[in-house]
């Protein structure tokens, strides 16, 4: 891919520095194991067009180039410096940068955050002197950058081809295992990569934003260790996934995200799992294994998307299409259901024992012209019910396991799937068992842009990207935001109240808000004491009612027996008040208790919980799942970053393995999905509206045929945040 006219409409200033015009190298060497030394030679033998600064006040010349002592004494404009040197020189250097003028310094050295305090307040030092120059940070303690199209080689690395894949990776070992992948897979290139170090400046969302707006990059892929501003991340994905696909790894859990928390919600936050639906939420295509990062992005470069989860499947052996359909299956596709107009179509060019259900089994049909595998890949591709194709076996070994002449046939098929993946928007994937020796027809294949993998679990990976992102787009394209809400005087004075006497709202306050914005909550009555209970059974008759402590000191109720069920008349609730007051004493004996609070039974349904924690990296996210006192032990729940839209509250519902038992087992009806879904789109509104929310638990939620019921409701307020 050739270099293309700068995009008026960029928006990132990193085009600045990552698609230099002039480079200055501080700390040049001559000494080949230094890295001034190592980025001097990438720059001149990959024949960098811009102009090379070695700064070294010690030497006249580095590999032939005019030295200067240092970056004032250069004649020129420089938009990019790599800095050599030893952390304690960042500062100064950086006041230097700043009075040159540079737009953006690469900091190798470590010995900075990653060390403590000491390291810390280093790195402070640097970043306060690079502001005050307004110069850019790429690190400190970063491996570095390249942008091949610029020919811009700062790592030095050898046999590395330009080409549309963007990296962004806070571990300089997993780029050297991707430059190696792809040397061996020898169709797949690079576009621009960056070593972000400790982010001291610039993050992943500034990052992102440049691969996206980048010309010569078609898929950005991130190797992540930790996010810094998880919350901009996500907002900036969101607006990159529309017009490239976007991939991440992510190795461990969420940076910070851990934490002691008084909610169920809490508790579960800041998992790794809460990542990952996060950045799916906002179209990232997401890689649980890191042997999955280039396939995913080379698929996703090259074809981009499918338009559902429906893939066909041709094989010329059984066994391997029995390990392909039950990957896709594990995988959340589906095997298309062909129609009975392709199935005839089959069977005309087909053995008569071939199997024409999908998967399709040629069943020795392309032994003797294995191009028919070509023909029958143009057939299921015509049918509408196909997202996807999926060739599985032997194509381009049949000449070596065969008959030597039938190379030719192989080629020929080669040339008929090149030629159907031109003119046909349907993503085709090849899994060869040949792959690894990279046979004439396979090679042609990839050179034409047609992607052969050696694994089914590869290739199965790809479909699913490929079909999760066409899934996304389409949603995305059809979707509206939530109506937002207007926060209430009188909930808003209660918050007040609340923070004034520091404390998180009692139950009745937090259904109050609730029920202040539309959601669904049982009528309920506060008693302060014994003799207000004749009144409060009056009011509700013979129903069964449940009463609950209701303390600022007391979060787990049940825990100090301060809950009493199924009680009925005035002398039920007098005797569960006593009983109440007697155990909750005994459990805090210093608790504040305002009284109990008495509300109707729910009748029976099936537990769900809804839950949102402001986790410290990705700010208000919501949580779905099963409820009850198996929440934490399933952790069968889905997350989603606030606001929600209704796809968002609808995905939520179906991702939860227990969706199964939402939508009815063993006879019982299906609960309603409509219901939860405005549940969820109403919590994500009351939370947006008021940040005085710290976390929020309804747990559980009964969930019926027809509404829910909020049982119970825990609001934990954010003392740092006042009206």
């Amino acid at each position: 891919m050739t270099e293309t006219t700068p995009n008026p409409g960029r928006k990132s200033p990193l085009h600045d520095f990552l698609a230099p015009d002039s480079i200055a190298i501080v700390g040049a060497s001559a000494d080949p194991t230094k890295r001034g030394y190592k980025a001097m030679v990438g720059l001149i033998k990959d024949g960098y067009q811009g102009a090379i600064y070695p700064i070294n006040p010690k030497t006249d010349m580095v590999l032939g180039v005019k030295t200067y002592p240092s970056l004032e004494a250069v004649p020129g404009d420089i938009a990019l410096a790599l800095i050599c040197t030893p952390a304690a020189s960042i500062p100064g250097l950086m006041q230097e940068c700043g009075r040159k003028g540079v737009k953006g310094a690469v900091i190798l050295a470590s010995g900075f955050r990653e060390t403590g305090p000491a390291g810390a307040q280093l790195e402070q030092q640097v970043l306060d002197a690079a502001r005050a120059g307004k110069v850019r940070i790429i690190g400190p303690n970063t491996s570095g950058m390249f942008n091949l199209h610029k020919k811009v080689n700062l790592l030095a690395l050898t046999n590395i081809k330009a080409g549309d894949i963007g990296f962004i990776s806070q571990s300089g070992n997993m780029l050297l295992s991707l430059v190696l992948e792809a040397e061996n897979n020898g169709h797949v290139g690079f576009s621009t990569y960056v070593g972000p170090g400790n982010q001291t400046d610039i993050g992943f969302n500034d990052y992102l934003r440049y691969l996206g707006e980048d010309d010569n990059t078609r898929v950005a892929t991130l190797y992540v260790e930790g996010f810094r501003d998880g919350q901009r991340f996500l907002q900036v994905a969101r607006e990159i996934t529309s017009k490239k696909p976007v991939v991440v790894y992510k190795s461990g859990s969420t940076e910070l995200g851990k934490k002691a928390a008084s909610s169920h919600t809490g508790a579960l936050a800041g998992s790794f799992a809460m990542t990952m639906d996060l950045l799916r939420q906002v179209g990232v295509s997401v890689v649980y294994h890191s042997d999955e990062i280039l396939p995913v992005a080379e698929g996703l470069g090259l074809m981009q998307k499918a338009r559902g989860k429906r893939v066909a499947v041709i094989s010329d052996g059984g066994g391997q299409a029995t390990i392909a359909t039950d990957r896709l299956s594990e995988a959340g596709l589906e095997l298309a259901e062909l129609t009975d107009a392709t199935r005839q179509r089959l069977k005309d060019i087909l053995l008569p024992q071939a199997s024409l259900a999908n998967p399709v089994d040629v069943a020795g049909s392309s032994d003797a012209n294995p191009a028919l595998l070509a023909e029958c890949m143009k057939i299921v591709a015509a049918d509408d019910n196909v997202d996807a194709v999926f060739l599985v076996g032997m194509f381009g070994g049949y000449h070596t396991r065969f008959a030597e002449h039938l190379l030719g046939d192989e080629m020929r098929g080669a040339e008929a799937m090149i030629e159907l993946a031109r003119h046909n928007d349907k993503p085709l994937v090849i899994y060869s068992l040949y792959a690894p020796v990279k046979p004439p027809a396979l090679r042609r294949l990839h050179e034409a842009g047609v992607p052969v993998y050696g694994s089914i679990e590869h290739a199965v990976r790809v479909l699913a990207a490929l079909g999760e992102r066409g899934i996304y787009l389409q949603h995305q394209a059809r979707q509206s935001a939530h109506p937002a809400i207007e926060p209430s005087a009188e909930m808003q004075a209660m918050f007040s109240r609340a923070q004034n006497e520091g404390r998180d709202l009692f139950e009745y306050e937090a259904k109050a808000l609730l029920r202040a914005h539309g959601i669904s909550v049982a009528p309920e009555s506060i008693a302060h004491s014994a003799d207000e209970l004749a009144a409060v059974a009056a009011t509700y008759g013979d129903q069964a009612l449940a009463m609950k402590v209701v303390s600022k000191d007391i979060l787990h109720k049940s825990d100090a027996g301060g809950v009493k069920l199924n009680l009925r008349g005035a002398d039920a609730l007098r005797t569960a008040f006593d009983k109440i007051m007697t155990s909750a004493k005994a459990y805090a004996p210093d608790a504040d208790i305002r009284g109990v609070l008495v509300t109707p039974m729910a009748a029976k349904g099936t537990e769900v919980i809804v839950g949102v924690v402001r986790d410290p990296i990705f700010g208000p996210v919501l949580m779905f799942g099963l409820g009850g006192i198996f929440v934490e032990i399933l952790e069968d729940v889905a997350f989603r970053a606030i606001p929600l839209s209704r796809h968002d509250a609808e995905s939520m519902v179906d991702q939860i393995k227990g969706s199964k038992i939402l939508q009815g087992v063993r006879g019982a009806a299906p609960v309603d999905k409509p219901a939860l879904v405005e549940l969820l789109l109403k919590v994500s509104s009351i939370v947006a509206a008021y940040p005085q929310v710290s976390e929020l638990d309804l747990n559980p939620v009964l969930a019926y045929a027809d509404g829910y019921a909020v049982v119970d409701a825990r609001i934990i307020t954010n003392r740092s945040v006042m009206n």
